[in-house]
Order: structure tokens, then C-alpha cells, then sequence
């Protein structure tokens, strides 16, 4: 059969090559995925879904170690026998502050040891640098239960001065090479009642304590 060459069937035969072009990259299309056309007819390709997982991984392992560094979960905790040193704030359960080193200097000392009284140097174990804590203290952590055989009588005639033996008057003594301080808190004409227990003893504490550095 001849066929002619006419502009009809240049047409059905351009259709037909179309067509078949169509068909081939519709199977091609089923084993690749195309590109996204953007605006302007730019193609952009897909990002796997893999791409999105692993970035979300990353910025999640990113904001534990900010949380790790920013809340000291990883710091060392005192122990006893560590070096550290801390500011601390003293009061009495009125309220009344008897002493403060906040706004001065540190203290440092042997967490645990006996430098300290009990209850303070047992305190700060298992704390962290950064970290405050507040602790009531009864007498048997702090500077212990009013002992009454320190109450002692002393002639008034051992003192070098006696205008100044009025009840409230701090006297000091030099007893076997130790300077020991005591509180009048009784007289007659012949001798002073002189308290020589600390000044804390029988006193229930509260610290506030912020450990500033473990050395």
C-alpha cells in the first residue's frame, strides 16, 4: 500500500511518534521519580526522606549537649576529702542573719572534715560547682547542746580590770596556751559568773550555701 505523502498523514504520523515518546517516559516515570518543576520552570529534586531524619537527629543530639553543659549533669559531685570552696549566710530560725560571706570572699575547707562544724562540712557533699542548698542545723550538727559545767565562777579579783565585769561583757583567759572567750552572765561583789560555752551552742541554724568551685 502506498502511502501519501500528504499533510495528513504527516500528521497522523507525528501524533503517532507522540505518542509513543509520551508512553516511554510514563515507563520511565515508574522506575524514577521526576523532579519538582518550580516556578519559572526550574526543576528541584526531592529531598529523601532519610536527609530530613538525620537532621532532625543531629539538631536533637545538639540540644542534649546544650542541656548536658547548661545544667551540669555531667559535673562532678563533692565528696569527702575534696577542697571547696563556698558562700554561705547564717541565721538564726527568726530570721536574723549572725553571719555572711556573700559579697566578700569564699570560704574554703575539707568537705567532711572537722574544720567546719558537722552539719556544714556534711552539707556540701554530693552538691555540685553552681548549686545552692539550704540546711537546718539543730544543735547536735552545729556547735552542740549548752554544757552546763562550762559555766564557770571566777573571783573577781583574778581580773586585771573590774570596771568592765557587767553582765553581757566579753572576758578572755589564757588556759594552757589557748585563748578561751567566755560571756559574764552573772556577778556579785566577790566573783562573775563567766559562760564559756560558744556562742551558738543550743542553737538551731539555717545555712544557705552556694558552692562556688571544687578545687
Amino acid at each position: 500500500m502506498e502511502i501519501e505523502n500528504t499533510d495528513s498523514g504527516i500528521n497522523y504520523a507525528d501524533e503517532g511518534i507522540a505518542g509513543a515518546v509520551e508512553n516511554a517516559e510514563s515507563a520511565i516515570g515508574a522506575r524514577e521519580k521526576p523532579a519538582e518543576t518550580l516556578k519559572g520552570g526550574k526543576a528541584r529534586s526531592k529531598i529523601p526522606s532519610s536527609a530530613y531524619m538525620a537532621v532532625a537527629i543531629a539538631v536533637v543530639a545538639v540540644l542534649a549537649i546544650v542541656l548536658i553543659l547548661y545544667t551540669g549533669v555531667l559535673s562532678p559531685a563533692v565528696v569527702a576529702g575534696d577542697n571547696v570552696s563556698v558562700y554561705y549566710t547564717g541565721s538564726f530560725t527568726n530570721g536574723t542573719i549572725f553571719s555572711s560571706n556573700v559579697g566578700g570572699s569564699p570560704i574554703s575547707f575539707i568537705a567532711g572534715s572537722t574544720q567546719l562544724i558537722p552539719g556544714f562540712s556534711n552539707a556540701v557533699i554530693g552538691m555540685k560547682a553552681g548549686q545552692n542548698k539550704t540546711v537546718t542545723l539543730p544543735p547536735d550538727e552545729a556547735y552542740g547542746p549548752i554544757n552546763a559545767s562550762l559555766f564557770i565562777s571566777v573571783p573577781v579579783s583574778k581580773f586585771s580590770k573590774t570596771s568592765n565585769l557587767s553582765v553581757g561583757s566579753v572576758v578572755t583567759s589564757v588556759v594552757n596556751g589557748t585563748t578561751v572567750e567566755g560571756v559574764i552572765v552573772g556577778s556579785d561583789s566577790s566573783n562573775v559568773i563567766v559562760d564559756l560555752n560558744p556562742p551558738l551552742a543550743g542553737k538551731t541554724l539555717i545555712f544557705s550555701i552556694k558552692v562556688v568551685k571544687i578545687n
